[in-house]
């Protein structure tokens, strides 16, 4: 076993939950973070405050799962224990010893039909499947069990099985014969060696190489009637002291890279800490009150030295551009971060094949169609309008609006409306993209 100590956060229903946490509880590997739901409406809520705590999290089944992938507010790793093989087996053994009822004459949600009937032919049963709700991502309780009920209803089912806790909760009421299928310690003991493995591979993440890079401008807090070469002097040793400071806080090593330039070097797990994994700027203590004097930071990770400051450098630019005390951050996988800190952040890709084609249909660059693809993917649709670009990218609204007229005139974006925020204010479009 792998000597990595992990705080798993475990989601489930009140029945799923203790069968998942008595398996992950035998694996030395993991602190538990249990988190007990009745209603999917509720998982968000239950989950954000352990958001930070958790290393990873795993779900008790598909739907929880999807609702915290879809939202998007959680970046850990995230897994779920799928009702496969021995889960679902056991719930038609049941099934026939309590009630004997043949399964064609039974629904099922979740499955496609083709996994149950592969699992019924394998225990050389062979029986139609009739009605099966499949779906993919998440669904509601009600949703679910309004399809069971309506062919029980009908007379053309005689019980429900489902893997959803809420549907078989809200069957029950309605008084309709129910069978939950429960994870099986098999399936939860795979999905838990995919989580160590994972655990591992990030612990050799941590491990990599970080570069950051900073332009430092010691010369903004100087008044120009006191200034002298002997202030320069003493600002430049005072600015180069608390770079030091800082750079022991990331167990790094400083280099200077010219006037006002300045390397540090350390590891992605310690500047992962540092800024709340990418998403701050630094509290100012850790800083030692850096913030006047930064006038760019890029922060590169790489798997050698070189790639990783070569990453820092991307990253710097792209600082440059955002404006003063902009910090960005360049990963291994050609995506940019950033800006650290602000409102409104997005990761972006500088490199593929299919923003090249892209960009190569419009006058703007790579970085650009990186960046509105990232906004929409944050916003989850393809709709927007200039000012809520603008706001997303840190421009001025008219450079987004020029962005936008771009993309229609190459077939990219169509105008599909307007809307009008203030009464008084001018309407503004509302596009469609297409990327």
């Amino acid at each position: 076993m792998c000597a990595i100590r992990l705080r798993l956060g475990i989601l489930g229903a009140d029945d799923s939950l203790p069968i998942i946490q008595a398996v992950v509880e035998a694996y030395k590997e993991f602190v538990c973070l249990p988190v007990v739901y009745w209603d999917e409406s509720e998982i968000l809520d239950l989950i954000r405050p352990l958001a930070s705590e958790a290393d990873m999290w795993l779900f008790s089944g598909q739907v929880p799962y999807s609702i915290v992938k879809q939202s998007g507010e959680i970046e850990a790793p995230l897994f779920y224990v799928p009702h496969i093989g021995a889960s679902l087996y056991r719930t038609l053994l049941q099934v026939h010893y309590t009630k004997r009822i043949p399964v064609s004459r039974l629904s099922f949600d979740t499955y496609q039909r083709r996994e149950i009937e592969r699992l019924l032919e394998e225990a050389g049963i062979e029986e139609s499947i009739p009605y099966v709700k499949h779906y993919e991502g998440g669904i509601s309780a009600q949703e679910l069990s309004d399809y069971h009920y309506l062919l029980w209803k009908q007379g053309k089912t005689e019980a429900a099985v489902t893997c959803l806790r809420t549907a078989h909760l809200e069957l029950e009421k309605l008084g309709m014969p129910v069978y939950r299928v429960l994870p099986a310690r098999s399936a939860v003991e795979a999905v838990i060696q995919t989580i160590i493995r994972t655990g591992q591979m990030l612990q050799a993440q941590d491990a990599q190489i970080a570069v950051q890079m900073i332009e430092v401008d010691a010369m903004q807090a100087v008044s120009p009637e006191t200034f002298s070469t002997d202030d320069m002097y003493r600002l430049e040793m005072k600015t180069t002291e608390k770079l030091l400071r800082y750079a022991r806080k990331v167990q790094g090593s400083l280099k200077s890279a010219g006037p006002g330039r300045y390397v540090i070097f350390t590891t992605r797990g310690a500047l992962k800490e540092m800024t709340a994994g990418y998403k701050t700027i630094p509290p100012a203590e850790e800083m030692a009150h850096l913030y006047e004097e930064i006038a760019a930071c890029g922060i590169g990770i790489g798997r050698t030295a070189y790639e990783a400051e070569i990453q820092a450098g991307k990253a710097f630019l792209h600082a440059k551009q955002h404006g003063r005390g902009a910090w960005m951050a360049a990963f291994d996988d050609g995506t940019i971060a950033g800006p650290l800190g602000a409102r409104e952040q997005i990761r972006y890709s500088l490199g593929g094949e299919e923003l090249r084609e892209l960009a190569e249909r419009t006058r703007l660059s790579v970085a650009t169609i990186g960046k509105l693809q990232a906004v929409l993917r944050k916003r989850g649709n393809n709709e927007i309008e200039a000012h809520e670009l603008a706001a997303y990218m840190q421009i001025l609204p008219r450079s987004a609006r020029r962005i936008l007229k771009e993309l229609e005139a190459a077939g990219l974006a169509e105008a599909i409306g307007e809307t009008n925020p203030y009464p008084r204010g001018r309407p503004r479009k509302v596009y469609r993209l297409f990327l």
